[in-house]
């Protein structure tokens, strides 16, 4: 899908006005030095050491003991980094014919038409397909309903503590392998992101909240537990006149969901590539039918402008199909956007992807090809982010 394309697409959404969008078109600005030197702060052995730490939980299926050690460690690690945590808790407790997550058959829903190569897509719940033992043994424990928590940490802005940009991954996995793309890539996105906006020189003029979201793969939960409690609550100063806003007005979500393998489609013979393709990218995604498309596909673009800037590898793409994500329950209130290595409707359901969900998506599947299309993802939310925030670096 060429630039041309996403850029009338985006000149129509937004009813014909073509100076906001096509104005994307134009050279890109010289990069902000201060930005520069944040996104500078990211480093592809650091990614990697955190995606492994969250590997050692294996799937982290949602309503384990392994995911519940896993909220405890990300929290920890997050307060190492002089982050605040916090904890959203809500019970996860679905009928007996929920509950089963998205995928287990066919195509992924949402997207545009499936064309190319494809291969059936699935979620494995046979624990034999996992050949090794320890890794099976620690993914046994079956899922349980009842109690669930997630975990989040927040930059507080210096001038404008009562506006805030959500950044998310979720933490949560399944498939009977380590879960590494899907989500320890995001999740570990998101963590390096907190590292550096916390850093005591570092000051944004807006808050950041740094969100792990749980029970992604049943549907989302932990995302629409968070707006359930907290969305009524968004600008209000409390305790009145203190200048604390535990809830900032949302300017915008910003997900992250599986960022590191985009090989291709299947080879006729059903193979995949041991490298990325030519064309790999960073995707950007927004939902055109949704109410806030105008203002996300603004915001994709802002993330794309980022990536131009800041980005040392890889390209981005801006789409307008954004599905099976955490930033789904947000899109008709917030401009809302994904960050993932595929189109996640089209191209992770017709089969590029063969980790999805599968006792494959361990990390020592991946390369530092892969890996580094992660962190150059982390350098486009982060290079977006700090300039949508006001980031700069005390003298």
């Amino acid at each position: 899908m060429g630039s041309k394309f996403l850029t009338l697409t985006a000149f129509l959404l937004l009813g014909g006005s073509a100076v906001p969008v096509f104005a994307q078109t134009a050279p890109a600005a010289v990069p902000d030095p201060g930005v520069t030197a944040l996104v500078g702060r990211l480093d592809l052995e650091q990614y990697k050491a955190t995606i492994k730490g969250l590997t050692q939980f294996g799937d982290r299926r949602q309503g384990t003991d392994r995911n519940r050690a896993a909220v405890d460690w990300i929290e920890a690690q997050l307060e190492s980094y002089g982050c605040s945590t916090e904890r959203i808790k809500y019970v996860y407790d679905p009928p007996p014919a929920a509950g089963r997550g998205r995928g287990n058959t066919g195509l992924a829903v949402g997207g545009g038409r499936p064309r190319g190569d494809k291969i059936a897509t699935g979620v494995n719940t046979d624990p034999m397909k996992q050949p090794d033992e320890k890794l099976r043994a620690l993914n046994m424990q079956p899922t349980t309903n009842g109690p669930r928590e997630m975990v989040y940490c927040t930059k507080v802005g210096a001038t404008h503590p009562e506006e805030m940009y959500i950044v998310g991954g979720h933490m949560d996995g399944h498939g009977w392998g380590e879960a590494a793309n899907d989500d320890g890539s995001g999740t570990a996105l998101v963590m390096e992101l907190a590292r550096i906006f916390s850093s005591p020189d570092v000051q944004t003029e807006r808050t950041i909240r740094f969100a792990l979201w749980n029970n992604e793969e049943t549907g989302s939960q932990g995302a629409r537990a968070y707006i359930e409690q907290r969305q009524a609550m968004q600008g209000k100063e409390n305790p009145p006149d203190s200048g604390k806003y535990p809830e900032p007005k949302w300017l915008g979500m910003i997900q992250h969901d599986m960022m590191m393998f985009d090989h291709g489609m299947p080879l006729p013979d059903g193979t995949m590539r041991k490298e990325q393709r030519a064309e790999a990218d960073v995707n950007i995604e927004f939902q055109s039918n949704s109410k806030m498309a105008a203002d996300s596909m603004k915001l994709a673009w802002v993330l794309e402008a980022a990536n131009e800037k800041y980005a040392t590898d890889y390209p981005a793409a801006v789409g307008s199909h954004m599905t099976n994500t955490d930033s789904g329950p947000f899109i008709d209130i917030i401009p809302a956007i994904s960050l993932r290595e595929n189109e996640r409707g089209v191209h992770i359901g017709n089969g590029w992807d063969p980790q999805w969900h599968q006792p494959t998506d361990v990390f020592t599947t991946y390369n530092d090809k892969d890996f580094r299309l992660g962190l150059n993802a982390a350098q486009t939310t982060l290079g977006a982010v700090a300039g949508l925030t006001g980031a700069t670096l005390k003298k």
